[in-house]
């Protein structure tokens, strides 16, 4: 069986309160070795690690939502950076700008994405990016800020074939989700065939935006073997090809802790 990677979920949201070992048991038998759980506030970015140290087949990251930056509070940049020194903490974020939802105004959804990306160079650990219809602003503030080496990754891509490659250049990995599966997602899934095979990663963001066997349902990790199956489709190539370039992609951006305890 393909050894599978799921670089982003949420395992510590109350939707899985309930049976999270039963999750994990069904991942386990999909044949995911690893998964990512990433900090969305400060109190999520705590319990990912818990998580992660807990469980050797997760990895955490630290971050605050874009969503919730109106609601930081005094020394969270100083909270998070304590953090993000936890040696099972492999990344910075997600943080980014959503002007989709806008449930923080735009300017502070800024300042607090690049006060992110300062603390990524300062821990020089990546940067898990969120953006919903805030590519351009998103874009400008990546040019102008100094970013950690390798940059990071941006995650559930939604964008075009032409921002793929403008992110490429700014040396981000791109990874896809569960809408590569949609039956209109045909100009995400031209964005896909641009990526190249060494910086290409696959993730499900559950527990949202499950694929399209599961839609309208919670989404698991264990369903990251139907986004690859599709990934796959259309790149041209067998699934234990896929998966193993995004099992070195993975370990590139990542490092050798997101699958050295597999």
């Amino acid at each position: 069986m393909a050894v599978l990677i799921d670089t982003h979920a949420h395992l510590d949201f109350p939707q899985y309160s309930k049976d999270l070992e039963l999750v994990l048991e069904r991942a386990h038998t999909a044949g995911v070795k690893a998964v990512l759980n990433a900090g969305a506030d400060e109190k999520s970015s705590e319990r990912s690690i818990r998580l992660s140290e807990k469980y050797p087949y997760i990895s955490s990251s630290v971050g605050i939502h874009p969503h919730g930056a109106a609601r930081v509070k005094s020394g969270w940049i100083q909270r998070l950076e304590k953090m993000a020194a936890g040696k099972t903490v492999l990344a910075v974020g997600e943080t980014g700008l959503d002007f989709y939802r806008d449930l923080s105004p735009r300017d502070i959804q800024e300042l607090v994405f690049r006060e992110h990306i300062g603390l990524a160079c300062r821990v020089k650990k990546p940067l898990i990016i969120h953006t919903r219809e805030a590519h351009q602003a998103t874009l400008k503030v990546l040019k102008e800020e100094e970013l950690p080496s390798p940059a990071g990754v941006m995650h559930c891509f939604s964008g075009s074939r032409e921002q793929v490659e403008r992110y490429l250049d700014l040396g981000f990995y791109i990874s896809f989700a569960g809408p590569l599966t949609y039956p209109r997602s045909h100009e995400l899934r031209e964005a896909l065939k641009a990526v190249p095979s060494n910086r290409l990663l696959l993730e499900t963001d559950a527990p949202y935006l499950p694929p399209q066997a599961y839609r309208s349902k919670r989404n698991e990790p264990a369903y990251i073997s139907l986004i690859y199956e599709r990934a796959a489709l259309e790149l041209g190539i067998s699934l234990e090809v896929l998966a193993e370039q995004v099992y070195l992609n993975a370990l590139r951006l990542f490092s050798d802790l997101l699958v050295d305890r597999i």
